[in-house]
């Protein structure tokens, strides 16, 4: 047969052409080889030592420097809040040689239990095992002494220097400004915060919140060479963090302590209540500067800034009178003889009523079967507008209220800004409540009864508003019928006081009511508060002109506490008392709205003085008319929280320094 191969086959006889071709081939392997070998023996042998060292130094770890949060100062410059620098300890989960010794040193030195320290490292969510786990954000100068003398001997513990905030007066506006906290697992998918990484801290509530794109600063970062049990070597390359931008509030210091302490109870009847609760507002009402918020109670935003723990979190989630809401703008309360202003500016604008016209007031209304009393058992007598207003005379309004109708007094209302947030900027503000008959049917399926309307006409029945609502419809009538905005923020800049972006004034609307009618409504308000017998005598400033409203509202039916004494009704039973002012009259400058919540009297005896205090500093500090420089504080130093909560040091030009419903009786 023949071989369809022929001459290709190989020959093994030793003299063939084939045998001549494989030499090459077996030649290059040996060499291959031979070199693989002796690259062995060098690096087992010759150089084993040296590479087994170097072995240890081969790993380059990136380390996330993070920026310092913006300053939030006030309208004269005085920090309000900022970030300084503080040391805390962190885990890397991986680096962890020996967990049990571990977590018992730096439980000593911690002074918590190991197993919490080894549960939290454990249990590092969404992180990688390679990133830190931090376990204290600000430890003590001795801790952290402790932590850098065992460093070496706990493989996987490092000190970590980060920014701390600091809320400089605690408790002060502390709603207003709010919290921060680390970010959510749900929250990095929300496209606000496209970018972020796990860990990241950010505002939460308040200004801190919606301000948050402004005062977050740019993270840098650093790579470095790290040895097998994570201990650093070698720093190889460095991007310094970006400090986050300033912020300038409208606030002003001086009137927010002001306001803060107004809430202050000195009542011998009642020593075991140190602070009211409620909230207040102050308004310049030319341009919605919010120069002074209060809620209260309050609480210290300084305990959420290093991570806020179970306990104290709890304890603020879970008490009854929630702190943690800021009452100014999500607390809401029926505006009592307050919104009479408003109806006596709609009966006006309607022509159901001018300045002479008289209504006889004998103590009661009646309207069908069934009878309005007047909070003056034995009536006013014949009054007109301006008296009626100075004396809040029920009657007047009942039958103001009943002329104009449901529909007529709703409109009036959302005129002035009730019913609707007023766009102020901080998150969870909500919109009050301006009744009508469709809202009862498509609510509680009810159909609207005339005695309704008689309540709505002074304040009482379902309407609800917002102390800031209420500031808005005030500062609506000193300013002649512009609707404002309250604005928070001044100006934004950047972390070294370069002008960023100057926020303007904004209106809602413009000449909403004649401001003709606006007058003839505060010669009334002005009586209010000047004559000798007004209801708000106890809002005035001396040498100013004052204009303003009382109002007490109930909280439950009179059958169920007119039988006790007033300090036998249970706190969540009494009355909230009520007071809206504007000064001066002829120029208004300042607008401020308290609320006594469960004060249990009247706006004219509790919240009226509340008031007075916000104003007469307003128009002390205006007379001084001294020139200031702020004084800086040094946010790494101890922070001075002696005196009230709050205090603030202001240096003269001098060189001196300053450390700073129903009305019962006369109730309304």
């Amino acid at each position: 047969m023949n071989d369809p191969f022929g001459d290709a086959r190989l020959s093994n006889t030793g003299d063939g052409p084939g045998e001549i071709r494989l030499w090459p081939v077996v030649l290059l392997i040996l060499a291959i080889f031979g070199l693989f070998v002796g690259r062995l023996f060098q690096l087992q042998i010759l150089e084993g030592e040296a590479l087994l060292g170097r072995s240890r130094i081969n790993s380059v770890r990136q380390v996330q420097l993070e920026a310092q949060r913006g300053a939030i100062v006030d309208r004269e410059g005085r920090t309000i809040a900022a970030s300084r620098p503080a040391y805390g300890v962190g885990v890397v989960p991986n680096d962890v040689r020996n967990p049990w010794r571990t977590y018992s040193v730096l439980g000593a030195i911690l002074e918590r239990d190991p197993r919490e320290l080894a549960s939290a490292v454990g249990q590092p969510r969404d992180r990688t095992r390679f990133q830190p786990v931090s376990l204290s954000k600000d430890l003590g100068l001795e801790a952290r002494a402790k932590v850098a003398a065992h460093r070496y001997a706990l493989p996987g513990v490092e000190l970590q220097q980060k920014p701390l905030r600091e809320y400089v007066f605690g408790p002060l506006a502390a709603q207003m400004l709010g919290t921060i906290g680390e970010i959510a697992a749900g929250e990095l998918e929300q496209p606000r915060f496209e970018g972020y990484r796990s860990g990241e801290i950010v505002g939460k509530t308040g200004i801190e919140a919606s301000e948050e794109g402004h005062l977050r600063g740019r993270a840098g970062g650093v790579n470095m060479v790290v040895d097998v049990a994570g201990r650093e070597i070698e720093e190889l390359d460095r991007v310094e963090p970006t400090p986050g931008g300033r912020l300038v509030l409208a606030l002003d210091l001086d009137l927010q302590q002001a306001a803060e302490d107004a809430f202050v109870v000195e009542d011998p009847a009642q020593p075991d209540l140190e602070r009211r609760m409620g909230a207040l507002v102050a308004l310049d009402p030319r341009n919605g500067d919010v120069l002074a918020m209060v809620s209260s109670p309050a609480f210290d935003p300084n305990a959420f800034a290093g991570g806020v723990d179970h306990e104290t979190w709890r304890s603020l989630n879970q008490d009854e009178w929630r702190p943690l809401r800021n009452r100014a703008i999500a607390g809401v309360y029926p505006p009592g003889s307050t919104y009479k202003a408003i109806v006596a500016a709609a009966g006006l604008a309607e022509g159901v009523i001018d300045s002479t016209t008289i209504v006889p007031c004998y103590g009661s209304f009646r309207l069908g079967r069934r009878t309005y009393r007047c909070w003056k058992r034995g009536g006013h007598g014949p009054v007109d507008l301006e008296r009626a207003i100075a004396g809040s005379c029920d009657v007047y309004f009942y039958e103001l209220g009943n002329k104009l109708g449901v529909e007529k007094l709703a409109h009036y209302a959302r005129l002035f800004g009730l019913g609707h947030a007023t766009g102020v900027a901080l998150r969870g503000e909500v919109d009050g409540l301006v009744p009508t008959p469709e809202w009862k049917l498509r609510v509680r399926g009810e159909r609207w009864v005339d005695g309704e309307t008689i309540s709505l006409s002074i304040g009482q029945g379902a309407n609800l508003t917002t102390p800031i609502q209420l500031a808005v419809a005030y500062a609506t009538i000193a300013n002649g019928g512009r609707v404002i905005v309250p604005r928070i923020v001044l100006r934004r800049e950047t972390w070294d006081g370069r002008v960023v972006e100057e926020i303007a004034p904004e209106f809602r609307a413009e000449n909403v009511i004649s401001p003709a009618i606006l007058q003839l409504v505060t010669n009334g308000l002005r009586r209010v508060v000047m004559e000798a017998d007004g209801t708000g005598r106890r809002a005035r400033v001396p040498g100013i002109e004052v204009a303003g409203k009382s109002g007490t509202t109930q909280v439950v039916s009179l059958d169920l506490v007119e039988n006790l004494e007033p300090e036998e009704i249970p706190l969540r039973y009494r009355d909230h008392a009520l007071f809206a002012a504007f000064a001066p009259v002829e120029s208004p400058e300042i607008v401020v709205v308290a609320v006594g919540e469960h004060a249990g009297g009247g706006g004219g005896a509790i919240a009226a003085p509340m008031v007075q205090k916000v104003l007469a500093r307003y128009f002390e500090k205006k007379e001084q008319q001294v020139p200031t420089q702020v004084a800086t504080i040094a946010m790494a130093e101890p922070v001075d929280r002696t005196r009230a909560r709050a205090t603030t040091r202001v240096v003269g030009a001098s060189g001196g320094t300053a450390t700073r419903g129903f009305d019962a009786g006369a109730l309304p």
